[in-house]
């Protein structure tokens, strides 16, 4: 399986399980503040990641090319869609919404993320995915209406959809620094929004939890939240943003299967009619097969690689050939054909 495939399952996973779990705070903890906690958590665990390894080995831990002045914007604007307001906008959500229920839902981050990559970004995509996309949505309406059995859209699914578009525009801001370290990136995240979540909490005068309850959240966050990131970072340099987004629409089933052990909800026919359609939107995306033959252009840029095909450069230092590693090197212009996603190397144009 492609490398890419699994950091996107894996991070799907971590999300995945967090929703539920969150769900499980949510009448102890004010939704602001347990945001607060849960991108805190990540933050902080991340850095002492960070330390820790720098301490135990100094050389692996450089193997990634940290952040450049010119991605700060792009991240900023990360922050502020996916850190602050979308956390803000799901831990709302969940005090009107089953946590089965929102869990489902979230897959409409995935169509928020390739629709946007697809029209704003200029990413390509085939008839496939987009008809996936089309089953998830049908599925996502569906839900939505179960909680009324009215033809309108409920509070808690249009605070949990909201949410959704800014981890998609989060997602697609990221797509634009995931050359860079993903741990760095994910750490800075954490710790920004963690900061931002909390000083708004405290600000509309909501306190904050006892020691232990900060703890769970705070530990939460940094798997379901922290980890997470560092994957989705890992899946969106080899995927792309769209195709990313399709696999980490798997997120939601993982947090069904949980609330239904822990919550003990009682799912209807509707809801297993939605999550029937979403499947079969997220099978259309896993089965995709794209190769035709394209042409890189002279590009130069920085990240950690391995001299595969895409990496036949000299070196202007002296190179003692450990792999992989990280410089700033050129790349030549190169025709071929090839089974691809529209990584950092194959954003070219199609015909």
């Amino acid at each position: 399986m492609h490398k890419g495939i699994i950091f996107a399952i894996i991070a799907a996973a971590l999300f995945g399980s967090s929703t539920p779990l969150a769900k499980l705070l949510v009448g102890s903890v004010s939704p602001v503040i347990l945001a607060g906690l849960l991108y805190a958590g990540s933050g902080v665990g991340l850095a002492l990641w960070m330390i820790f390894r720098k301490i135990v080995s100094p050389q692996t831990s450089q193997t990634e090319a940290g952040l450049g002045r010119k991605d700060l914007p792009w991240l900023a604007g990360a922050i502020m869609a996916g850190g602050i307001m979308a956390p803000i906008l799901l831990m709302l959500g969940l005090t009107y919404t089953p946590a089965s229920s929102a869990s489902l839902l979230l897959n409409l981050e995935g169509v928020a993320t390739s629709m946007l990559a697809w029209f704003v970004f200029r990413e390509n995509f085939d008839r496939r995915i987009f008809f996936g996309m089309v089953l998830i949505i049908a599925g996502g309406a569906i839900l939505s209406l179960q909680e009324s059995g009215r033809f309108h859209l409920p509070i808690g699914s249009l605070l949990v959809a909201g949410a959704c578009l800014c981890w998609g525009i989060d997602n697609n801001l990221t797509r634009k620094v995931s050359a860079s370290n993903p741990v760095q990136i994910a750490c800075i995240k954490g710790l920004v929004a963690g900061v931002g979540n909390l000083s708004i909490g405290l600000f509309i005068g909501n306190t904050l939890p006892s020691l232990s309850l900060a703890g769970q959240a705070s530990l939460l966050g940094f798997f379901g939240y922290g980890l997470s990131l560092v994957m989705f970072v890992l899946a969106l340099r080899h995927l792309g943003t769209a195709r990313t987004g399709a696999y980490f629409s798997l997120a939601p089933f993982v947090g069904v299967g949980i609330s239904l052990m822990l919550i003990h909800e009682a799912p209807s026919i509707t809801f297993w009619l939605a999550a029937l359609l979403m499947s079969g939107g997220i099978w259309l995306h896993l089965t995709e097969r794209h190769e035709h033959t394209h042409t890189h252009e002279p590009m130069e840029h920085n990240h950690s690689h391995v001299h595969d095909d895409h990496h036949q450069h000299e070196h202007d230092f002296e190179w003692d050939g450990t792999e992989p590693h990280t410089h700033p090197h050129k790349h030549e212009p190169i025709t071929h054909s090839h089974t691809h996603y529209p990584d950092i190397h194959h954003r070219h144009e199609h015909v």
